[in-house]
């Protein structure tokens, strides 16, 4: 009896070991020191940008690696983090407040290797270090939306079931709503009362009344939704900007912490994170003096906006649409090579605009974007307050009825139309945020907690060696062979998986499958001295090993499994990375510690038809 794989199996577990060797390389090279240069709002970044940022370098003689100019921003190579700081301070001296000079890091990595995908592992906040931000969210916002939302919909419900109403206000949180009749009167109160479940309601019948009264139910599900929303549009936000693995979770009631591994200038983040924008689509009005409203008397129901580039648009009150149901946004340029923002609306926001615009082709609609800017100062009730800034970007005659997609002109550069772009591409906010408190995690602690970690895995990783090349002898060599192998695929795979990031837990992680690959082989090799001990040849002992191992390494390593996969699943942040890695180890170590090792055995002692004797 002779141990050994056919050919094609032999060249299978090889191409899979060279494949996450392969894709494992990328670390060797390690990141460089950058500067990455961007435009703030209202600017661009040009060819002239590039020629300025070069001069600039040139003159205090600091010689960069390497200058990239894509995806308008320009990104400047060093040799060291002193000249890095070196050249931010320059150049922020040189190009001023239109541009965002922030410090990063770039991937080393060859052409050849980033061609095929290639690409370095990417490292937590703890490792890499990166920018810690606590937001708050203001919950006051959040409500009065809501209420101008159930305005709007307790109006147009009245409307599209014939029931005639004096009044539908707002009152202190409460809707109040005046019927016409008596029998208005009871068709509202049959409506809207089985209609609005998460309200009390409250009648007068003399004066034909009905009060609309919030549920302390309903105001905490408003709440958690507000904080569930504005997680969900900034994770959108987060992967516009391209952060690998970002922590974003909830804390307390209106809180929100958010992590960007890698990010060491936190205005780029803190720019598109804090943003609270969104677009309102209005009708102007033709049908009141404008001078009249700049003289103060703003006709009822009417709104007076400033207008971007200089001047005053006077709009209707109605709203016909806002930014919540625009699904996509992106940037082009119109026909005399000005940027535009092309806007795509959901199956509801196509409706709504179709049924607006029918009938008012010809007529001028504004555009009115609206942003809430911290003051820096504190409410009554403690809260951050925030200025709410709006202001007509466009204004464009209706050629056609509109649908789901039509494109809004006059938002300035196109630095500036991508900014805008993106937001409502990842979403409004539905409550302005504030960041209360942001902590940076410099790179020299991320690097010394990365050697912290790798002197603890290389720490376990030899007295393994040691212990497995002194007790099982030459069989105790082929399981540390196995071992290194398993460490190169763990690496080499979370590599390729987008997203995937290592953590000081996930080193954690690593170093719990090392000792779980090893114990598969020690499993393997007591079961074949037990069959050598039985008076087995050495080729038996072999083959009976391997099979006798295998159903008690499955049975322990699938448990293990089981549990990664719930710690993932429940789990978050640092839990996660720990979950991610242990499930990687687990799949590799039973591949090297059962296929790769038993694979050597074969080809160095399985072949030989007269061994008497094996070295374990």
């Amino acid at each position: 009896m002779l141990n050994r794989y056919p050919l094609w199996k032999n060249l299978v577990i090889l191409a899979v070991v060279l494949f996450c060797a392969l894709y494992a390389l990328p670390n060797i090279y390690g990141e460089d020191h950058a500067v990455q240069v961007s435009a703030t709002r209202g600017g661009e970044v040009t060819t002239q940008t590039l020629q300025q940022v070069e001069s600039a370098l040139q003159r205090e003689g600091i010689s960069p690696r390497g200058i990239t100019f894509e995806n308008d921003q320009i990104l400047v190579r060093v040799n060291s983090d002193t000249e890095q700081l070196a050249a931010r301070e320059t150049l922020v001296k040189e190009l001023g407040s239109q541009y965002i000079v922030a410090l990063n890091l770039a991937p080393a990595t060859p052409s050849w290797l980033d061609k095929i995908g290639g690409m370095p592992l990417k490292l937590g906040l703890d490792l890499r270090g990166g920018v810690h931000f606590l937001m708050e969210v203001d919950m006051n916002e959040a409500l009065t939306k809501m209420h101008d939302q159930m305005l709007t919909t307790v109006r147009d419900r009245l409307i599209e079931e014939r029931v005639r109403y004096l009044s539908v206000a707002d009152n202190d949180g409460d809707l109040v709503v005046q019927l016409r009749t008596d029998e208005d009167f009871q068709r509202a109160v049959s409506l809207l009362r089985n209609q609005y479940q998460g309200y009390t309601t409250e009648l007068d019948a003399s004066t034909n009344t009905m009060r609309l009264v919030m549920t302390e139910a309903q105001l905490q599900e408003i709440r958690s939704n507000a904080i569930e929303q504005n997680i969900t549009i900034l994770r959108n936000r987060v992967d516009e900007l391209g952060v690998a693995e970002p922590l974003i979770q909830r804390q307390g009631q209106d809180r929100i912490v958010v992590e960007l591994p890698g990010v060491q200038d936190t205005a780029r983040a803190k720019e598109i994170l804090g943003a609270t924008a969104t677009l309102e689509f209005r009708f102007v009005d033709t049908k009141n003096d404008l001078r009249d409203a700049l003289e103060g008397r703003v006709p009822f129901g009417s709104k007076l906006y400033n207008q971007r580039g200089g001047g005053q648009v006077l709009t209707e009150g109605r709203v016909i649409l806002t930014g919540d149901h625009i699904v996509n946004a992106s940037t082009s340029y119109d026909e005399n090579g000005r940027p535009q923002v092309n806007i795509n609306l959901d199956s509801a926001g196509g409706r709504l605009m179709s049924q607006a615009t029918a009938s008012r082709i010809g007529d001028p609609m504004a555009t009115v974007f609206i942003e809430f800017v911290a003051t820096g100062e504190k409410t009554p009730e403690g809260r951050i307050a925030f200025d709410r800034i709006e202001e007509v970007v466009s204004v464009a005659t209706i050629q056609a009825r509109l649908g789901s997609s039509f494109r809004i002109t006059g938002v300035g550069g196109i630095q500036e139309a991508q900014n805008l772009a993106l937001l409502l591409r990842a979403g409004a906010l539905i409550a302005p945020i504030q960041i209360v408190e942001e902590r940076t995690v410099g790179p020299s602690l991320g690097a010394d907690n990365v050697r912290a970690g790798l002197t603890a895995i290389l720490a376990g990783f030899v007295l393994v060696l040691l212990f497995m090349g002194i007790y099982y002898r030459k069989f105790g060599f082929v399981a540390n062979l196995a071992l290194l192998t398993n460490l190169v695929m763990i690496v080499g795979i979370m590599s390729l998986i987008p997203g995937a990031t290592l953590t000081m837990p996930g080193m954690a992680g690593i170093l719990l499958t090392v000792g779980m690959a090893v114990d598969a082989n020690v499993i393997i090799f007591e079961r074949i001295r037990e069959e050598l001990k039985e008076g087995r040849s050495p080729q038996q002992a072999i083959s009976r090993g391997y099979e006798n191992a295998l159903t008690t390494i499955a049975d322990a390593n699938i448990t293990t499994l089981i549990t990664a996969l719930i710690l993932f699943a429940v789990g978050t942040g640092s839990i996660k990375g720990f979950a991610v890695t242990l499930g990687i180890g687990i799949a590799t170590s039973m591949f090297t510690a059962i296929t790769g090792t038993r694979a050597v055995i074969n080809l160095t002692w399985g072949r030989q038809k007269r061994l008497t004797e094996l070295s374990i």
